[in-house]
């Protein structure tokens, strides 16, 4: 037990390095939320005045900022899976899943990386939208339950988003095809999450689509905890942390399951 452990922990520790040395996938994983809490969230509060009960005084810049930690998350954690690919072409994944530790611990090391990396680019996010100026949270039941609340959403989502990764991966055998996927995949349904405008807003059969949607719950738990300063309008906790945990569960369990079959 103690040999897996220390293998995914090694394969861990090298995807880390790998990320760390590649400054451009870090400076962009932090630049793309901030330009659009910038230029979208200062645009439409200015521009269009946006008069939704969900977003309060107008402020379209503060709405916006939770989905902007989930959507660092989204592509933080799926992206890094994509190391999967560079692993497979180099021959060094075969290698891996040939040595005595099993498939299984391989898999999980890995996807432990892609989890870390988005949850702590996610929570860089979190902290600069909490010190940029003009950026209100609510904070609706203290700062430190919240933090604590955006904290365990953040790692439900990414924990899911990496098995939904090892699930695609093994199916598509390049990554050009994985990107693509993931790409067709996640803008709609982050974009029918709440996280760019509030859901009551739409269509009745737009909205019907968002609440099928996983990352609906994890955005409506994310303003819940930091944004709004008050409970109305709003999935709840209980129901969201439910949904995000068993989803969050499942498909990471299916995900390292399915994955040493693939490969």
């Amino acid at each position: 037990m103690s040999g897996a452990l220390l293998a995914a922990w090694a394969l861990l520790a090298r995807d880390l390095r790998a990320v760390v040395r590649s400054r451009s996938q870090l400076y962009s994983s932090l630049l793309m939320p901030l330009m659009l809490l910038a230029v979208l969230g200062t645009g439409v509060s200015s521009g269009l005045a946006p008069t939704s009960p969900r977003i309060i005084d107008g402020d379209y810049t503060s709405y916006l900022a939770p989905g902007m930690i989930a959507m660092t998350a989204l592509f933080s954690s799926t992206f890094s899976s994509a190391g999967l690919y560079r692993d497979r072409e180099s021959g060094l994944l075969r290698a891996l899943l040939a040595s005595p530790h099993g498939a299984p611990t391989i898999m999980f090391g890995k996807a432990l990386a892609a989890i870390l990396i988005g949850t702590v680019q996610a929570l860089i996010v979190l902290v600069l939208a909490v010190v940029i100026p003009g950026i209100d949270l609510a904070w609706q039941f203290g700062w430190l339950g919240g933090a604590a609340t955006v904290v365990a959403t953040v790692l439900l989502l990414n924990v899911m988003l990496s098995g939904l990764s090892l699930l695609l991966a093994v199916r598509i055998k390049t990554m050009q095809g994985f990107h693509l996927i993931m790409n067709l995949a996640l803008f709609p349904l982050f974009f029918l999450s709440g996280a760019f405008f509030p859901l009551d807003q739409v269509p009745a059969w737009l909205e019907i689509i968002g609440y099928i949607n996983p990352l609906t719950y994890a955005v409506d738990l994310l303003h819940y905890a930091s944004y709004a300063d008050s409970p109305d309008g709003l999935i709840g906790p209980l129901i969201d942390t439910l949904v995000l945990g068993v989803l969050a569960v499942g498909m990471f369990a299916i995900g390292l399951r399915r994955a040493p079959r693939a490969f």
